[in-house]
């Protein structure tokens, strides 16, 4: 598997009706080509929701995120996993990270036509490189 470590953002969204479309509209409007959107709502703060996105790269975009109430997360790190898609494939990546003690902070995953593609969330810095070890040899 190949992996690498990606900065996420993230942004505060209205949970109304369009809340999301506007957040997004603003990093299309600067040319930014994102790979990973999930977007929830916050129940912990009514009437908000959260929305994390990778990546943004260049002046440009991240002028454009930030403008657009984006920030890069400081309380997660996320490592990129890609690899062949198998069956099974999530259960052995999330056995391997719990074999070696790690606490995932959450997981998003997808199959592409052959492709696998997921982001682990974990909590630091050397949680980040441990998963991205770790799943090297996978």
């Amino acid at each position: 598997m190949k992996t690498q470590r990606v900065d996420t953002w993230a942004a505060p969204i209205e949970n109304k009706p369009g809340g999301l479309a506007t957040k997004l509209n603003a990093l299309a409007a600067a040319g930014v080509n994102l790979e990973f959107v999930i977007a929830r709502r916050a129940p912990e703060r009514a009437g908000n929701g959260v929305v994390f996105v990778t990546p943004i790269k260049g002046a440009k975009p991240t002028r454009a995120a930030r403008a657009a109430g984006f920030s890069k997360t400081a309380s997660l790190q996320t490592v990129r996993v890609e690899g062949p898609d198998k069956a099974g494939q999530v259960a052995r990546l999330a056995q391997a990270l719990g074999d070696q003690g790690l606490n995932l902070r959450g997981v998003s995953a997808a199959a592409i036509g052959k492709k696998f593609i997921c982001h682990v969330a974990v909590d630091n810095a050397a949680d980040a490189a441990k998963v991205a070890r770790t799943l090297r040899g996978l």
